[in-house]
């Protein structure tokens, strides 16, 4: 019997979940940081696709932004990573890990000039990093340190968490491997929950590429990875989730489900005292949330993405989270946002899916290789044969 051709194709799963990332990125970056209520006054109702800076033309000396241009369709450093992250997948050809973040990934944030969105020019993409993403550089280049824990002493937020898609796409339909392979590579940047959160998100984008794949059974391959604190808070948000169909009803509902978990506080822009530091009770709240917005919206796109841009506080990781994991479940990206998104960003947004396609079959066919290799030397010890 002739396999049937599958209704998306592994192509379709990496365009949509990398597209869908940075659109979701671009749609929360002008929104970031603040609440509801306050993104409700500022745009006179809620958000509904690209939207101009904060600040309008002040954007330049107002603060807390300035200098960066958020809005008008611009991406975040969150996509300037997803992308970089795909460039050191082209390089290795092979999956990642902590040692590749060192000999590839900082190299690429440290020596070639690419045209940030939110500054309207060329520079070093390390330029436009958070002082959490710049840690890579400070351990990893100037400090030496072992790849696998530099990611000790860095303050514990969503910055690995936020460009792991595509560890999730090379290990498509294979959430257990995306989830080893995004902890090891998360080891050089991030430790604690914050690390935890870069294993489950790649896991999710992962699980999302299975055939036949929801929201809902996204959300239990992530259940069934996950530790600690971050288990407890995707469980509680997915709990509450699971009473609202609606974004509307349910922003400040999954924002009182995460808040037992997450160590930023009330005040965003104000964290408490116990913010960002480790611990196994607590957890990102960008990851939980975006899974929250996702079974709220039953997989859609549109609906996912702007539920997390309407929530506010770390609104752009994540709506770029949950615009990932939808775009790789097939739900379509619309086509006005991700053509007005690219043409802002002046980035060629279907450039990395198809290099991350192309270097993902490579993958596969030496992992292939790689386990028919190991069960023939099995079968010689007297393990079963392939065929047991």
């Amino acid at each position: 019997m002739t396999p049937k051709e599958p209704e998306t194709t592994l192509e379709d799963r990496i365009t949509g979940a990398l597209v869908g990332a940075a659109v979701g990125d671009a749609l929360g970056g002008p929104v970031e940081g603040y609440s509801p209520d306050q993104i409700l006054e500022r745009h006179g109702g809620r958000v509904h696709g690209v939207v101009g800076p904060w600040n309008g033309d002040a954007w330049r000396t107002a603060r807390p932004i300035a200098p960066y241009h958020k809005g008008d369709g611009h991406v975040t450093d969150d996509t300037l990573m997803t992308h970089a992250l795909v460039r050191v997948y082209a390089e290795v050809r092979g999956h990642l890990d902590a040692y590749a973040i060192t000999d590839h990934l900082v190299p690429d944030l440290m020596t070639t000039p690419r045209w940030i969105p939110e500054l309207e020019q060329e520079a070093l993409p390390l330029h436009r990093l958070f002082l959490a993403e710049k840690w890579l550089v400070t351990r990893l280049h100037y400090g030496h340190v072992d790849p696998r824990e530099a990611g000790v002493g860095n303050i514990v937020n969503c910055g690995a968490a936020m460009y792991m898609a595509p560890v999730g796409l090379v290990n498509a339909a294979n959430p257990a491997g995306a989830y080893a392979e995004a902890l090891d590579i998360a080891g050089a940047h991030q430790s604690s929950y914050g690390r935890e959160a870069a294993g489950v998100f790649a896991a999710a984008v992962a699980a999302a590429c299975a055939p036949g794949a929801t929201a809902e059974s996204v959300v239990s391959s992530c259940l069934a990875l996950a530790k600690d604190g971050t288990r407890t808070a995707i469980e509680k948000v997915s709990e509450e989730a699971s009473r609202h169909k609606d974004f509307e009803s349910a922003l400040l509902p999954l924002r009182e489900a995460v808040a037992p978990y997450d160590t930023v506080g009330p005040d965003y822009r104000r964290p408490s005292l116990a913010a960002r530091r480790p611990s196994r009770l607590h957890a990102i709240e960008e990851l939980p949330v975006a899974l929250g917005m996702l079974l709220v919206a039953d997989g859609d796109y549109r609906q996912a993405v702007l539920g997390c841009v309407n929530y506010g506080r770390d609104c752009d990781s994540i709506a770029t989270m949950a615009g990932a994991i939808a775009g790789a479940l097939g739900s379509p990206v619309p086509d006005d946002w991700s053509k007005q998104v690219a043409e802002a960003s002046r980035l060629d947004l279907w450039e990395p899916p198809r290099t991350l396609t192309e270097v993902t079959r490579e993958i596969f066919a030496k992992d292939v290789h790689g386990r028919r290799t190991h069960e023939e030397a099995f079968t010689t010890l007297g393990g079963p044969g392939c065929s047991a």
